[in-house]
């Protein structure tokens, strides 16, 4: 058997659990593990459960809510991977509890792979337009005073994340749009790297660099800006379709 074989075997064998898999990402996310052979096992609200009726018997699905600590520790149990979906509802700590209860229970090598917004910073050298930041600044304040959401929350979060020393990537996404896959996206450090300047992906590709992220070691402990392979910006700087633009 060649190694390129052995490979794809190793790979079909891995178990992942996708935290929030009945959103349009959790759901694009299971599509891709499953054409890649993985065994998926998810969690989501009990009353969206039936948005998974298409999947059927090929995944396995924990009823709760995703920061619910015993419903995480019975779905991680085993797993490779887990994709987390990590979503600021409400003013319960929901995104710093999900994300705790993730790197408590998941095991001590799985990857960890946690999708969030552009207003994620890791270095603070990230540089954001005076619109970006009185902006989000606003709708955070609305939206908390609604007890909607709590964006500072998901801060907490990423922030314990990058302070853990689990195998870790935060995939920070721009705008979306639907469609066909263009490809894997292109990715950078900064969102005012100029590769990534168009601000746009597809949701079907940010879901592809999820999965992708599971067994490209390059991405561990990195909080990746990502772009579409096709945004102007991407065919302007970028190297070439479907690699890496790190900076």
């Amino acid at each position: 058997m060649s190694d390129d074989n052995k490979q794809q075997d190793n790979q079909e064998q891995l178990k992942v659990c996708i935290i929030g898999i009945s959103g349009k990402l959790g759901q694009f996310m299971t599509q891709h593990c499953l054409d890649r052979g993985y065994k998926v096992v998810g969690v989501c609200r009990e009353q969206s459960v039936k948005k998974l009726d298409r999947f059927g018997d090929r995944i396995t699905v924990f009823p709760g809510r995703t920061n619910n600590r015993d419903i995480i520790k019975q779905a991680v149990e085993g797993c490779d991977a887990v994709l987390t979906v990590l979503v600021p509802w409400g003013v319960d700590n929901y995104s710093s509890g999900t994300a705790q209860a993730v790197m408590d229970f998941a095991r001590k090598d799985a990857r960890l792979i946690f999708s969030c917004g552009l207003h994620i910073t890791r270095d603070g050298k990230d540089e954001y337009s005076c619109c970006f930041v009185n902006c989000l600044a606003c709708i955070g304040w609305i939206a908390k005073c609604c007890r909607a959401v709590d964006i500072d929350d998901q801060v907490r979060a990423c922030d314990n994340i990058f302070k853990s020393d689990t195998k870790w990537t935060v995939v920070r996404g721009p705008d979306l749009e639907t469609g066909d896959s263009e490809g894997l996206p292109l990715w950078s450090r900064h969102v005012q790297d100029p590769v990534v300047k168009s601000n746009i992906v597809r949701r079907i590709d940010f879901a592809l660099f999820m999965v992708h992220a599971i067994t490209d070691d390059s991405l561990i402990q990195e909080a990746p800006v990502i772009v579409s392979c096709n945004a102007p910006s991407a065919l302007e700087h970028g190297p070439s379709k479907n690699s890496n633009a790190s900076s």
